[in-house]
C-alpha cells in the first residue's frame, strides 16, 4: 500500500503597499503634468493627494503626490519618472 502526502504550499503574499509621497521637478510647463501623471498611474497604481505648482518665469515646475507602492517598486517608478525628457529630478519627499 503507498501512501501520498501533500503539503500546502501559501500562495505568495503580495507586497504591502504603503503610502509613498513623491516629489517632482520638470519643465515645459502644464502640457507636461499629464504625462507625468500617467507614468505614476502606470500599472494601475493609485495616485493620492497630487498638486502642482507652475509659475510664470520660473523654468522649473513641481509636482508632489502621495502613490500606493511596495518597497521594492519605488526605484523603477523614480527610474521612469527620471527618464521622461521633461523631468528634472524625481525623489521620495
Amino acid at each position: 500500500m503507498s501512501s501520498t502526502t501533500s503539503f500546502a504550499v501559501p500562495a505568495p503574499r503580495s507586497a504591502l503597499l504603503l503610502r509613498r509621497r513623491i516629489a517632482t521637478y520638470f519643465v515645459g510647463g502644464v502640457e507636461q503634468v499629464p504625462g507625468l501623471v500617467g507614468a505614476l498611474a502606470q500599472d494601475g497604481r493609485l495616485v493620492h493627494e497630487l498638486s502642482v505648482d507652475i509659475r510664470d518665469g520660473v523654468r522649473e515646475s513641481s509636482m508632489v503626490c502621495a502613490v500606493l507602492l511596495a518597497g521594492d517598486e519605488i526605484e523603477p517608478l523614480l527610474d521612469r519618472l527620471r527618464a521622461l525628457p521633461s523631468v528634472v529630478s524625481s525623489e521620495l519627499a
